[in-house]
């Protein structure tokens, strides 16, 4: 018996057929660049071009116009797109959604079905999607928050939590981005808020809830990505633990992170803070990566975010603070100290 091409399933069905299932998201580029279900497949019903002739077309003349114009549109490519599904399809089957769960996801599971692929759509769309994930932001879950003023191998040392065998998610990483003013040197173009939170909830939802997840002191943004509301808020609630390290042992490792890049974009990141450094600190600090003195640079501008952690570490809880001084910059060592530290936690 054939199944029906137009079976609608919820958010959660359809999130735990998609471990096995390949998702295709039939919305347009732009709508698919801006944020989609993680590992989704976008083979688009209109181009960008396309959806916009349409939507006017259902505006000014309604829906059977705008049905006869897509068709118009979209015909002489319709062989092309059922190839790229049965290209994608898994043991013949396929999940499909669009923003709402309409028209498009319901236009391309029937011309699936023509080729024998067994889809199933989800049921009010990315946009359920969206609803679904957010939502699960606020349940409260064991977090561990790692603090530590700039240069304090924090990422270096989630990363070798992780190696240990600890729940660990790297927000910098899913948000391209490491943070301060010098936070976009090296890495890929950032994710949108809405893309990054999709990223986040694809790792988050992997995670074994009976025990604790670590994560990096952040604000609310990293680079131009801003977190979820309600996850943001379960950080600012969580246990933090706070590794301090003096100045003069976290340089080398900024030195030897930053000192590679060329001197303009050193420069142009240090005028990205220049009104929080005020001029002479800007100055004496661009004056010294002309002329190659780079630890100068770092120390001054790295005074500034010492000063600017601080006053954040006061606004927290001081009943959720553990601190752990440290006299060396070594990931292992450090580590060690933090997990010794997470044991003092009371849940």
């Amino acid at each position: 018996m054939k199944s029906d091409p137009l079976e609608k399933i919820d958010i959660s069905r359809f999130l735990d057929l998609a471990a096995k299932i390949p998702v295709v998201d039939v919305r347009s580029p732009s709508e698919f660049n801006r944020g989609h279900i993680t590992g989704a497949i976008n083979i688009p019903l209109f181009d960008d071009k396309q959806r916009e002739k349409v939507g006017i077309k259902y505006k000014k003349e309604g829906r059977s116009k705008a049905i006869l114009a897509g068709i118009e549109l979209t015909g002489h490519a319709m062989h092309l797109k059922l190839q790229q599904a049965l290209d994608t399809a898994k043991d013949g089957k396929l999940l499909v959604h669009c923003w709402r769960g309409g028209m498009r996801s319901e236009t391309m599971a029937w011309l699936f079905s023509l080729g024998d692929i067994e889809t199933k759509i989800l049921e009010k769309g990315y946009k359920a999607y969206r609803n679904y994930i957010l939502a699960a932001f606020t349940e409260k879950r064991k977090i561990i928050i790692l603090g530590g003023m700039t240069g304090s191998s924090k990422t270096r040392i989630l990363n070798h939590l992780g190696k240990l065998g600890e729940q660990v998610i790297d927000l910098e990483k899913l948000a391209n981005h490491k943070g301060s003013a010098f936070g976009a040197l090296g890495q890929l173009p950032q994710p949108s808020s809405e893309h990054f939170a999709n990223l986040l909830y694809h790792e988050w939802s992997k995670l074994n809830k009976e025990i604790p997840v670590w994560l990096e002191d952040e604000s609310r943004n990293i680079g131009n990505v801003f977190m979820p509301d309600n996850f943001y808020n379960n950080l600012q609630d969580s246990p933090t633990i706070v590794l301090y390290v003096e100045i003069e042992k976290r340089l080398p490792h900024l030195m030897e992170e930053y000192s590679k890049y060329p001197s303009d974009l050193l420069k142009d990141s240090i005028m990205k803070i220049s009104k929080r450094l005020g001029g002479d600190n800007t100055k004496e600090a661009l004056n010294a990566v002309d002329k190659g003195d780079f630890a100068k640079a770092v120390e001054i501008t790295l005074r500034y975010y010492d000063k600017a952690y601080l006053y954040g570490i006061s606004q927290k809880n001081p009943e959720k603070l553990i601190t752990v001084k440290a006299d060396t910059n070594d990931v292992e060592t450090n580590a060690e100290k933090v997990l010794d530290a997470a044991k003092k936690i009371k849940w």
